[in-house]
């Protein structure tokens, strides 16, 4: 699998994971969320595969890049009608 490939399944399974992961672990702090959504996203794109095949070099920099992806599709999702209470 090459790099963009990689890239690019992080990318689509970021938001189903934020979602899964606030219904899981909705009482934990933000940054426990966060660091369950990489770590659910990291084994799914086999991120540890990428670094020891060399697709990924640095291995950080691919996570804190991941790390601000799932904080954009946070963003987008509590700035969302999904996120507003039901008004009675």
């Amino acid at each position: 699998m090459n790099f963009l490939t990689i890239l690019l399944r992080g990318i689509t399974l970021a938001p189903g994971v934020v979602q899964g992961v606030e219904s899981l672990f909705g009482a934990n702090s933000g940054a426990q969320k966060r660091d369950a959504a990489l770590s659910i996203v990291g084994s799914s794109i086999n991120l540890a595969d990428a670094v020891s095949s060399k697709k990924i070099a640095d291995a950080n920099g691919f996570t804190t890049g991941m790390g601000q992806i799932i904080d954009g599709v946070v963003a987008c999702m509590n700035a969302s009608v999904w996120a507003k209470p039901a008004t009675k």
